[in-house]
């Protein structure tokens, strides 16, 4: 016993401070862990937000209830925004017109030539030409950018500027 005792009395000082070593490590892992807590507190807060007494299964569940919704509604939304896409392709997107005169005895540019084409470069070029006794109108149908029909200078000028329009 006296060994013993004697061991300690010569040992004392660095088991003292291996144990002030000790409290001051223990100290700062308190520290951290407090921060963590709280940050974890804070982000719980969030979470939980605006709901009383439910437990985090029912939050988390509900939560994933809005999501689904969610993921619906944006598949709704996604295939209507499909449709519009695909019709309004399909409208008159690229016009041209030039005016001319056909006939020189005619007194102004009265004659004209307009393409009237649709995203796919699919449509009309409708031509109307005036004369002193008569004015005639032609239409031309138009598929992507061609025409099967000769066309005039001033109805290949209106479609070339037509389809450039793109």
């Amino acid at each position: 016993m006296q060994n013993i005792i004697e061991i300690y009395n010569n040992l004392s000082i660095y088991i003292v401070g291996i144990l002030i070593i000790l409290i001051i490590i223990l100290l700062i892992n308190m520290f951290v862990n407090i921060k963590a807590i709280n940050r974890l507190e804070s982000k719980y807060r969030k979470l939980t937000r605006g709901v009383e007494n439910n437990n985090i299964e029912e939050l988390i569940e509900s939560y994933m209830d809005k999501i689904d919704n969610i993921n619906n509604d944006s598949i709704k939304i996604k295939n209507e925004y499909n449709g519009i896409n695909e019709k309004v392709n399909k409208c008159l997107q690229n016009i041209s017109i030039v005016r001319y005169k056909a006939f020189e005895d005619v007194g102004s540019d009265l004659s004209f030539s307009i393409a009237l084409l649709d995203n796919n470069n699919d449509g009309v070029v409708i031509t109307s030409i005036y004369g002193r006794n008569e004015s005639t109108t032609y239409a031309k149908p138009i598929d992507k950018g061609i025409s099967r029909y000769d066309l005039s200078d001033e109805e290949e000028y209106v479609l070339k500027d037509a389809v450039s329009k793109k």
